[in-house]
């Protein structure tokens, strides 16, 4: 199976190269070099570089930039400028970058000059808006290949539902419409569409800048890194029910999965309330700072290899709408070799479920997969990287999507 999954990468990288395109990758959401985010955009540079594409990426908004070493937000760039600077050299892409600082006057750029984007935006085969967080200003009003990448299912879909007119003509300046969501015009979905056309795509991830021959050390436990409380954010009502853009909740629910499951758990976030920080430590959770990681995305992809796998859950919203939405984090442990015992949002029924991507809906199918895992950890850890390599490989997800929205 893995010989002809190579086969077929060459095969699909050979065949785009010969339509080379001019594609224009636009994210990090004002501003905001987190490594999960940086990892995340990267994966969409690369896989389009790899299928033979001319691929540029442009940071272009209002939004004051976020500094994770100060953890501050103002009109100073230099960090963010200096960051994609750094990643231009890693992944290849110097010379087709450019962070424009729409907040100061005159739209002062770093990298590629502001004639050159909005030359881009005018000519380029494709325009992703990834995460679907771009704002629109004047210059970007002139694409007419603007592709939307929603990552959050379950809350665009409500406003429309709930008419709100100003959502509604956001997502029609787009293209075409994809979602991580991919239940989302299926019967598994309940929102009504009303007639917007939303494809199914999935997080990509370059599998072979994860793949690793080394095991877990013996010490290794389940990981995950989570922002704690993003509640308030994007939390919606819809039919009287409050649909939470949160994944605390579902960590509480269940919280003594490891003491249950005769392991110790490690999750990466910042939780301040201490009677919770005891809460978990009394269910055999260790609680480690996110920061460092956060910053250097060389050492979250260190911590995810390091990791026995992950024990992740999902945002109430994804999993009460049963949007089969997945984790771009979750696809990186899978690349890595590293299983993965996650919340049901609805992806079984496309893929995962058995060995190597086991999902959950109560503690005890918690705790039998921890079990299952332990008895043979080697036959898990091979079919998690090939849950990865069939599923979220970059260049079979970004060609497939290419081709859908026919470019």
């Amino acid at each position: 199976m893995a010989f002809l999954l190579r086969i077929l990468l060459r095969f699909v990288g050979f065949n785009a190269a010969m339509k080379r395109k001019r594609i224009v990758v636009m994210g990090f959401q004002g501003g905001c070099p987190i490594a999960g985010v940086v990892w995340q955009h990267i994966h969409y540079i690369v896989g389009l570089q790899r299928l033979g594409h001319e691929v540029y990426y442009v940071e272009d908004s209002a939004r004051y930039p976020y500094n994770p070493v100060t953890y501050e937000e103002n009109e100073n760039y230099a960090y963010a400028a200096e960051v994609l600077e750094r990643l231009s050299r890693q992944f290849g892409f110097e010379d087709r970058w450019s962070y424009c600082a729409r907040f100061l006057p005159g739209n002062p750029t770093a990298g590629m000059p502001l004639e050159k984007v909005r030359e881009l935006y005018r000519t380029a085969d494709a325009v992703l808006n990834v995460c679907g967080a771009q704002e629109f200003n004047e210059d970007l009003l002139q694409c007419h290949n603007l592709l939307y990448v929603e990552s959050d299912p379950g809350v665009e879909q409500i406003k429309v539902d709930k008419g709100d007119e100003k959502t509604r003509a956001y997502l029609d300046r787009h293209r075409a419409l994809f979602t991580f969501g991919e239940n989302i015009g299926t019967p598994h979905f309940p929102v009504p569409l009303h007639n917007a056309r939303w494809l199914p795509t999935r997080q990509p991830v370059v599998t072979d800048f994860w793949k690793t021959d080394r095991p877990p050390s013996d010490d290794a436990v389940f990981t995950t890194i989570a922002n704690w409380n993003t509640s308030g954010r994007k939390d919606i009502d819809w039919h009287g029910e409050k649909y939470l853009w949160s994944k605390s909740l579902e960590f509480l629910k269940f919280i003594e999965a490891p003491r249950r499951s005769g392991e110790w758990f490690e999750m990466a976030t910042t939780i301040r309330d201490e009677a919770t920080c005891a809460q978990f430590a009394g269910n055999h959770w260790r609680l480690v700072s996110p920061d460092q990681m956060s910053i250097e995305w060389d050492g979250y992809l260190n911590y995810i290899q390091s990791s026995r796998g992950e024990f992740t859950v999902a945002k109430d919203q994804y999993v009460r709408l049963k949007t089969g939405w997945f984790s771009d984090r979750t696809a990186c442990y899978l690349a890595s070799g590293r299983p993965a015992i996650t919340q049901e949002t609805g992806f079984t029924r496309l893929y995962g479920g058995d060995k190597g991507l086991l999902s959950f809906e109560n503690p005890d199918q918690i705790v039998e997969h921890v079990h299952a895992i332990r008895a043979d950890y080697a036959a898990h850890s091979r079919a998690a990287f090939e849950v990865a390599a069939e599923h979220f490989e970059a260049t079979i997800v970004l060609s497939k999507m290419l081709e859908t929205a026919g470019v």
